[in-house]
């Protein structure tokens, strides 16, 4: 609890992030309540966060939603998020998360070195983009990063970018709270946050969709790979050091996981 104002601002920060970059909170959620929390808690509460921030996105951007997307990118995202979350119950966080940094680095400094760099936007890229994202989602919490990649690269309009991500996110997150309550991450002593979480995104999906409309394009796009390779960047240095605050220990103490 001492440490519930700094949390609840972060989870703002996240939030408004979240929405600006257009691939949803957990993306910078994960890594903040990482600091407070084990990393099975983490799952459980960013899920059940995650719903009420997309229905909030889903709400404001509603409009953009582009269903052929939903279909090739959302549906293998929705069954692949089923395995990732049965495997994260045997997979190794620190690894998988090293691993997606170095990713998150290396494809945000190529898009931004080289600007008129695409992929195309065919069914195969974005089933393939679908499939990692949620694979990724069920193991680490968060597949948006994966998932903004893709669409990124497809450079999409900020309102169908954001819309479509929601969407794909809401049956994502579903999909993974039933996975994770049953294999016991959601647990009672944690869900004092989730009104808190609701709030919060209400708030800071508003206060980003203010600032979005003060945006070009152009500079959502160059956004999008920025926050990307800030994200790559917070990734790989929690897990390569497991930094956690140690909630037994005095205020501002960091535990270095093993």
């Amino acid at each position: 609890m001492r440490y519930l104002p700094w949390f609840i601002i972060l989870a703002l920060v996240a939030e408004i992030l979240g929405t600006v970059g257009g691939f949803g909170s957990s993306v910078y959620f994960v890594p903040v309540a990482s600091y407070f929390m084990d990393f099975q808690s983490v799952l459980g509460v960013t899920a059940l966060f995650h719903l009420s921030s997309n229905v909030t996105k889903i709400g404001f951007f509603r409009k953009g939603i582009d269903r052929h997307l939903l279909l090739y990118l959302g549906i293998p995202a929705v069954v692949f998020v089923v395995l990732g979350g049965v495997l994260s119950r045997f997979a190794n966080p620190r690894y998988l998360g090293l691993s997606l940094g170095i990713f998150l680095i290396a494809f945000s400094v190529l898009f931004l070195v080289h600007k008129t760099l695409r992929i195309r936007a065919t069914k195969k890229n974005a089933i393939t983009g679908g499939v990692v994202s949620g694979l990724m989602a069920g193991l680490l919490g968060t597949g948006g990063a994966i998932r903004g990649a893709t669409m990124a690269a497809f450079r999409l309009k900020k309102d169908i970018f954001i819309a479509t991500s929601a969407t794909i996110d809401l049956g994502i997150d579903l999909s993974r709270s039933v996975v994770y309550f049953y294999n016991g991450y959601v647990h009672q002593h944690d869900l004092y946050l989730i009104p808190i979480l609701i709030v919060v995104s209400l708030v800071g999906t508003y206060a980003g969709k203010r600032i979005l409309e003060k945006i070009s394009q152009k500079k959502f796009q160059q956004n999008v790979l920025l926050l990307l390779l800030f994200i790559g960047l917070i990734t790989l240095v929690v897990h390569l050091f497991g930094l956690q605050i140690d909630p037994g220990g005095s205020a501002g103490e960091v535990a270095l996981g093993s």
